[in-house]
């Protein structure tokens, strides 16, 4: 069999030669989705039986897989070298380990010993018998994650995703969610067409996954760690859940948010995975805004059950609102997923997706009307067509900037050429000042 030697391994960097082994080293690649042990094992499993995954994130996300002989595991190196595990991100760098033995404490997203379905939990999954050949137990995802079979692609090009297209109908139309794992993919439990779909498009988070139903209820007797963030500490006189959703929907998909009567500037938002809400903490907890320090934290719960008669907020709002499906979210798929650039809170917003030949006075007239103080400088881009225009807003401060975008993302502006306006996005900006030749605002 051919051997397919790895330019940049770690072996070949120390000028020696690899030792083959039946544990393979796997190093994923702008791992822009979670990597979870159901979608390791999912594939691995084809090229034969797979008795451990051990998951870590010391440098970048990789994973050690130890396969029950060297000819499983040279095959399942050969087939996955270089492979993307979702189109156009997760690329697998594959080399040959130095333990010959996994050690695993815990069965969980990030760890399994298939050889041992209790380990960490003497009750768990007491059920799944060993069979002769492949896994100890039935296949963690019935379904590919991102929807569809393997249809070959092991065998095909080799940089050919493992995992398709996801599945768009399932997070517009169905009011059913997935479970992600404990960074947010999961053991996908559910059976049938769209049962595993993909963590971003509303995954609850946990490392038993399975689905949820259309009620929001998890499938029993599955272990949860949802997808739940906590929100403490805003201005409950000037935050409602659409300006709770223009903020976080910067770092991942939500799914609903619940604000709580008992406790005033108080809310709960469940994010489309586990990766999301850890995203949304890292970036955005203890930012002040509003002249209120904002806190975030996680929750315990694994999903937000519907409200049926949610309660009036100060402006007049309801107090509890779906997000699933809204055409404002911005992981819908991995296309989209990948134009978005996880930034920090800066002064200095990007705006996009204006009419084209938008004027200064129109944009700071959007900001007025929400009672917020405008940005002190504006760039506008050249633009490259005339469907839309584009620029960067400089505010005064980060508060300023906060305040801007949470009541300022998704507002429509008037399009001169159509009934329907446009509805201008904002993000933070990479950008630590607006460039040369910036227009001043006429004060």
């Amino acid at each position: 069999m051919r051997e397919f030697a790895p330019k940049d391994t770690m072996a070949n960097r120390k000028g020696e030669p690899e030792t083959p082994n039946h544990v393979l080293l796997m190093t994923i690649l702008n791992p822009a989705y979670p990597i979870t042990v159901d979608v390791i094992h999912t594939i691995c499993q084809p090229y034969g039986n797979v008795l451990r995954i051990v998951i870590f994130k010391k440098n970048g996300v990789q994973a050690m897989v130890e396969f029950d002989s060297l000819d499983t595991a040279t095959r399942s190196r050969e087939g996955l070298q270089g492979a993307d595990i979702y189109s156009g991100c997760c690329t697998l760098r594959i080399e040959y380990a130095k333990p010959t033995k996994l050690n695993v404490y815990k069965n969980d997203a990030e760890s399994w010993d298939f050889t041992n379905p209790n380990v960490g939990a003497a009750k768990q999954n007491e059920n799944n018998g060993g069979g002769g050949g492949g896994s100890s137990r039935p296949p963690l995802l019935q379904e590919p994650r991102f929807g569809g079979g393997m249809n070959g692609q092991m065998g095909g090009p080799r940089n050919s995703a493992l995992f398709t297209g996801p599945m768009a109908d399932r997070f517009a139309l169905n009011n059913g969610v997935v479970n992600g794992g404990l960074r947010g993919g999961g053991l996908g439990g559910g059976a049938g067409p769209g049962a595993g779909g993909p963590p971003f498009l509303g995954g609850a988070g946990g490392p038993g996954g399975g689905t949820l139903s259309a009620m929001g209820q998890p499938a029993p007797g599955i272990p949860q760690q949802g997808a739940v963030l906590m929100v403490y500490g805003l201005n409950k006189d000037r935050m409602n859940a659409d300006r709770i959703f223009n903020l976080l929907c910067l770092y991942g998909n939500v799914v609903r948010i619940k604000f709580l009567k008992t406790k005033e500037g108080c809310a709960m938002v469940q994010m489309g995975d586990a990766l999301a809400v850890e995203r949304a903490v890292a970036n955005l907890n203890n930012t002040t805004f509003f002249n209120c320090k904002m806190q975030l934290g996680y929750s315990k719960q694994a999903f937000l059950a519907d409200v049926q008669q949610p309660y009036e907020l100060p402006d007049g709002t309801p107090s509890f609102k779906d997000y699933m499906g809204n055409k404002n979210n911005r992981f819908i798929n991995p296309e989209m997923a990948s134009k978005n650039r996880i930034q920090p809170p800066s002064k200095i917003l990007h705006f996009f997706n204006t009419p084209p030949g938008l004027q200064e006075e129109q944009l700071n007239q959007v900001f007025l009307d929400a009672d917020i103080t405008p940005p002190k400088s504006i760039k506008l881009f050249p633009s490259k067509t005339e469907r839309s225009s584009s620029g960067l807003l400089e505010f005064t401060n980060i508060s300023e900037a906060l305040e801007g975008l949470v009541t300022s993302n998704h507002a429509p502006i008037p399009n001169p050429s159509s009934k329907f306006p446009f509805i201008m996005k904002l993000c933070f900006s990479s950008s630590r000042h607006i460039p040369n030749k910036m227009a001043p605002v006429a004060e």
